[in-house]
């Protein structure tokens, strides 16, 4: 008869070592800590889906601002909420928090659920989000996994394949679910982020300090550096892009993108095709008679300056931008449903914007205040 192993991941220590750590250690003080309001948790693990709590802190604190409540913020027209999120990257968040918000006050008159399985089918909310709203908000006992938490399983039990493999990943699951403490959920899931955020990070942690160390496979068996297993490496796909900076006065012409894809539902620069894979960084060059084909719908060119190539690096491609920038002679009236709007230079920095596109404009803004008054 076959003999079957069943994983046995069962370690009340661990969660008892770590709640005891993240009481004394752990953070306490940030915003969105120390309440049961479910708007501001959710938002807080949104934001810090990606990225560091450096980087949202001024951005969490200016979206209260502008929208105090979960009502204030489905009631606001898209185009705030993408504003305000300009420039802390990944914009499907965004998006998908304003969908969230409308659906919330619809189906659950404002309140969140507590249920993970619930919270997991509203838009942007995933299993491991879920868990944590769950648990910061009601108290529920549910697991997370998140990138922090991957690094903290990988060393401290030694595993040693690729935690974004399919069969890895369910296996670290099954892991976070039974190392679940009975009580005390909410140090228990903030342990692990601190943990991973503060002490075992990628690539200097802090082992001295740690209170698994004891118990850590990867120091007792010197892998720190090697655990978790990365990524295997693939090339970085490059993209190239033609921008129209088209000025008129101290206006600039800026276009709705897609709501979905690449900053969707931004304002942006008009492009010529998009952005077209390339094999190196090189943009060619774009001939005049292509050009004023391609201005002719909103005037006639007068005058157009090649500018500096613009790279940007995202998740999956980078991006070489050639921006041309084009000065009219003559101004066409826009339909309304055109998709294309003239922006004031002086509403430029409060624009719903990708972040290379606004910078490009403001370093050029800074350019005309220095040298000659004037926007470009």
């Amino acid at each position: 008869m076959k003999v079957v192993e069943v994983e046995n991941f069962v370690d009340p220590s661990f969660s008892a070592d770590l709640i005891g750590w993240q009481k004394v250690h752990g953070r306490h003080t940030l915003p969105w800590q120390n309440t049961r309001d479910a708007y501001l948790v959710w938002l807080s693990e949104i934001m810090l889906q990606q990225t560091q709590v450096s980087a949202v802190l001024g951005y969490y604190a200016r979206f209260l601002e502008r929208f105090p409540t979960l009502r204030d913020l489905a009631a606001a027209p898209v185009e705030d909420v993408m504003a305000q999120w300009s420039g802390l990257g990944y914009y499907t968040r965004a998006r998908n928090l304003h969908k969230c918000a409308q659906r919330v006050v619809a189906e659950y008159d404002g309140v969140f659920p507590s249920d993970p399985l619930l919270l997991a089918e509203l838009p942007g909310i995933g299993r491991s989000t879920a868990a944590a709203i769950a648990a910061f908000s009601s108290g529920r006992r549910a697991a997370i996994m998140d990138g922090n938490v991957k690094r903290v399983f990988a060393r401290v039990f030694g595993i040693d394949t690729y935690p974004g493999e399919k069969k890895t990943e369910e296996a670290m699951w099954r892991r976070a679910e039974a190392l679940l403490p009975e009580e005390g959920i909410e140090a228990y899931t903030q342990g692990l982020m601190d943990m991973g955020a503060t002490l075992c990070t990628r690539s200097s942690p802090s082992c001295e300090r740690c209170p698994m160390q004891p118990r850590c496979v990867a120091f007792n068996t010197g892998r720190t550096k090697d655990l978790p297993v990365r990524k295997p490496k693939k090339a970085v796909p490059e993209k190239h892009a033609v921008m129209l900076l088209l000025v008129d006065g101290d206006q600039v012409l800026l276009e709705q993108r897609p709501p979905s894809g690449i900053w969707g539902g931004l304002l942006s620069l008009p492009e010529l095709d998009g952005h077209v894979a390339a094999e190196d960084d090189e943009v060619e060059p774009v001939d005049q008679d292509t050009l004023k084909l391609a201005v002719s719908k909103f005037g006639e060119m007068e005058n157009c300056e090649r500018l500096s190539t613009v790279t940007h690096v995202f998740t999956h491609y980078k991006l070489h931008i050639a921006p041309y920038r084009i000065t009219l002679s003559r101004r066409l009236t826009l339909a309304a449903e055109s998709g294309h709007v003239w922006l004031n230079a002086a509403d430029v920095a409060n624009a719903a914007l990708p972040a290379p596109v606004k910078k490009l404009l403001l370093e050029l803004l800074g350019n005309r205040n220095a040298a000659q008054q004037r926007m470009f």
